[in-house]
């Protein structure tokens, strides 16, 4: 019987293993860790965001800054609506949120877990854990993969390490390049005024732009103790990594709390002022904020908020305006997103054939999950990519003759 030795125990290893022939292979997986699926369990707060309700291939590889080439044709073999499925036939529920993010109907990882723990049981799927691999040396046909429990002969190596770079240096020492890797999916630390004390204010639609860059984003937002956070923030971070670790985390971002145009937004302040003429600036609903961080925005326009609305001078108007509209910040460093840290880089998508994601530089060797130089935004996407890139590599494997 032939062996296939997985390396590394999260979602693409044990996915990859839940779908293999075990009447044609004998399974094992080595862990270094003395836990298995370790981001699979902190995953969406405990809850594991398993995947994302997009089920249009097209669509799909748009939340990829890097892979999404690369992943239209992985997609259109597994997606989004056949992990629902395949969760399904092994009768664990699944639902969509608002947000189009999917969780277990249970808000517990555990689900997920377990119900891969019950396919490998089922397959009689050896697990190692506590076991770190050192080398792996190619033998004529074969592999030998030198580990801290001994060594292990492998016909096929399935290699779903995560982004570690000593992972990354064992798989180089093999031949393949490596992108660098830096950091994807953080948020931004910046000092000023205008957002010191009211952490937890958030924004259902801002806009963010980096103007050195030519980019911009949009999305929810929200005030951190260090800066700013929330998708607009994490969408950008995850399109530019490579650009912002270039510069050092210091550059300047503009943005837009409102997502409304500064003509937009002074048009319904003048309609405001002209029924409201009495009301206090500081008591007046103008715009959909919050009341403490419009009274912030007053305060750091340097406008009194007892005034009378008719009192507000076009030049007052224009400062509000100006601070809600097109505010520049100056971004000092980053803070890694959660537990969920993700990184840009890894192996070179170039030497590795995405019909069946086989190493086109190593024969019998299979690369899958964030060991490859492919990320994609928070909600799901990283955990589809592994799960379609771990389904074709069991399909390839199972159809050997």
């Amino acid at each position: 019987m032939k062996q296939i030795i997985i390396i590394g125990g999260g979602a693409a290893g044990f996915f990859c293993a839940s779908n293999l022939d075990e009447t044609k292979y004998k399974i094992t997986i080595l862990e270094q860790n003395s836990d298995v699926l370790q981001k699979v369990k902190i995953s969406g707060g405990g809850r594991c965001n398993v995947t994302h309700a997009c089920f249009d291939p097209r669509e799909l590889v748009q939340f990829y800054p890097r892979g999404n080439k690369e992943l239209l044709s992985v997609f259109t073999k597994f997606q989004p609506g056949d992990t629902m499925d395949w969760f399904d036939q092994r009768k664990v529920s699944l639902k969509i949120e608002n947000d189009n993010r999917i969780f277990p109907e249970s808000n517990s990882s555990q689900t997920i877990i377990n119900t891969f723990l019950n396919e490998i049981q089922k397959k009689n799927v050896e697990v190692k854990t506590k076991c770190s691999v050192k080398e792996i040396e190619k033998l004529n046909e074969k592999y030998l993969v030198k580990a801290s429990l001994g060594d292990f002969e492998a016909d096929f190596v399935i290699y779903t390490t995560g982004s570690s770079p000593k992972s990354l240096k064992m798989i180089e020492n093999l031949g393949h390049k490596i992108v660098d890797l830096v950091p994807s999916l953080f948020t931004f630390n910046i000092k000023d005024d205008l957002l010191k004390d009211i952490a937890g204010t958030s924004f259902e639609m801002a806009e963010t732009s980096i103007p050195k860059l030519k980019t911009e984003e949009s999305g929810p937002m929200i005030i951190t103790h260090w800066g700013l956070s929330g998708p607009a923030i994490l969408k950008i971070s995850a399109w530019e990594a490579i650009n912002l670790a270039k510069v050092k985390y210091n550059f300047e971002i503009v943005v837009n709390f409102i997502s409304k145009s500064i003509n937009d937004a002074e048009e319904l302040f003048q309609n405001f002022k002209q029924s409201n003429p009495k009301k206090t600036i500081g008591q007046s609903k103008i715009f959909e904020v919050t009341n403490r961080f419009w009274q912030r925005i007053l305060d750091v326009s340097k406008i009194d908020l007892n005034k009378q609305v008719a009192q507000i001078s076009g030049r007052e108007m224009q400062t509000i305006l100006e601070n809600l509209c097109k505010k520049k910040f100056n971004v000092t460093g980053k803070s890694t997103f959660k537990d969920e840290f993700v990184t840009a880089g890894g192996v070179d998508l170039k030497e590795i054939n995405f019909k069946n994601m086989s190493s086109k530089i190593l024969p019998n060797f299979y690369v899958a999950g964030e060991v490859l130089n492919i990320d994609a935004v928070t909600g799901g996407f990283n955990f589809q990519a592994c799960w379609s890139e771990a389904w074709l590599i069991a399909q390839d494997l199972n159809n050997l003759s």
